[in-house]
């Protein structure tokens, strides 16, 4: 086992004018289950295979453990990688897929039957060593690759979307047995995927990357609690965090459309001339309490109500800022589709087309700076 660090760690193809990966700075810990995420064409697989060694590092350093890595080949990087492709031979055995990288290293049959054995007891997979990948689903198909990584004993596991070719239930299925795997074998672990539900229920850290550049590093829960910005804000969580663009008056509320949010404070003393007296403001749709009729609705935010999900244990709703105003659910961009998503306790939902207000919950306010996008307290 070992630890895994970059050491501001780029990358620019041959005749692109900006690098792919831009000066990556990131320290994984001996065990650690580390997911990259981030939308297509972030960065991300690019840097698992500069890990790899499958990629030329421009300029900067990585090191596994002690050992700086950044020009040696990667036969000799000590590393497994498990890829969305399972690229499993379909002429062999299960049995033999496991344990053909140890046939190559040249280990005795003794010893490849033996860390096969393991392994696939490990993985479930002890009735399925005489098959061929054929006669399996996708799922096994997946554990079995995993299981040839398992089999070499690597210092660190790298896994490029192993899941994406896989159903929703399965894939449901599989990421928790990953995760359950990863810990039981304690190797350092750097996953790459482009769903954040993913990354959230999988990941003892997340590390968000957008356009080649390094948003936020942190548990799940902090990503979800605490973004940085407003990318990592819309782009951790499902639904979309709620975001827009206020203004803000002489009396320190802050509005769009016919909504009004009270700022505190501190939240205006850390703004700067170059916000032009705008602030980004979001809040997830778990953290609107809609009025009650009769309340009070000074500081709150109207909704016109279009449709309702019901799914059992919760009811989100759906529906959009009353007024002209700059706020609504988006992965990246901000108020992109004009929806606001409110979560709410089931069958307790409005009418369709109804008008209905909601006020933020204390501590569901996130406050991001108009000019720069970074988080304001």
């Amino acid at each position: 086992m070992a630890t895994v660090s970059f050491k501001k760690a780029s990358l620019t193809y041959p005749g692109a004018a900006e690098p792919t990966v831009k000066e990556f700075d990131l320290e994984i810990a001996d065990g650690e289950f580390l997911v990259l995420v981030g939308p297509s064409g972030c960065g991300k697989s690019t840097t698992l295979r500069m890990l790899a060694g499958l990629e030329q590092v421009t300029s900067g350093n990585i090191y596994i453990g002690d050992k700086d890595v950044t020009n040696v080949a990667p036969r000799d990087r000590d590393i497994a990688m498990v890829f969305q492709n399972y690229a499993l031979y379909p002429h062999m055995t299960v049995r033999d897929n496991m344990g053909f990288a140890l046939k190559i290293a040249g280990k005795s049959k003794e010893e490849i039957n033996a860390r096969v054995d393991e392994a696939a007891k490990t993985l479930g997979l002890t009735e399925f060593l005489e098959r061929k990948p054929k006669a399996l689903s996708g799922g096994q198909r997946q554990r079995v690759a995993m299981g040839r990584a398992i089999v070499r004993n690597p210092q660190v596991f790298l896994m490029d979307e192993p899941l994406s070719n896989l159903d929703a239930k399965l894939r449901v299925q599989t990421r928790t047995q990953i995760a359950a795997l990863q810990h039981k074998l304690g190797v350092t672990t750097v996953y790459v995927t482009h769903d954040q539900t993913e990354a959230l229920t999988m990941g003892d850290r997340i590390a968000v990357l957008k356009d080649g550049y390094l948003q936020q590093v942190g548990s799940p829960r902090e990503l979800y609690d605490r973004p940085d910005n407003v990318f990592v804000a819309g782009f951790i969580g499902s639904p979309a965090m709620n975001l827009g663009t206020f203004t803000v008056g002489a009396d320190g509320v802050a509005t769009s459309g016919e909504a009004h949010i009270k700022l505190s404070r501190e939240t205006l003393d850390a703004m700067v001339p170059e916000d032009n007296n705008k602030i980004t403001i979001g809040f997830r749709p778990e953290a609107l309490q809609i009025i009650g009729e009769g309340e009070s609705t000074e500081h709150s935010i109207p909704i016109q109500l279009d449709f309702v999900e019901e799914l059992g244990s919760d009811s989100y709703l759906y529906g959009k800022l009353v007024g002209d105003g700059d706020l609504g659910s988006s992965a990246e961009d901000v108020a992109e589709s004009g929806q606001i998503v409110v979560r709410s306790a089931p069958n307790t939902a409005p009418a369709p087309g109804s008008v209905f207000h909601a006020r933020i919950v204390e501590g569901g306010q996130h406050n991001f700076s108009a000019s720069t996008g970074r988080r304001l307290p």
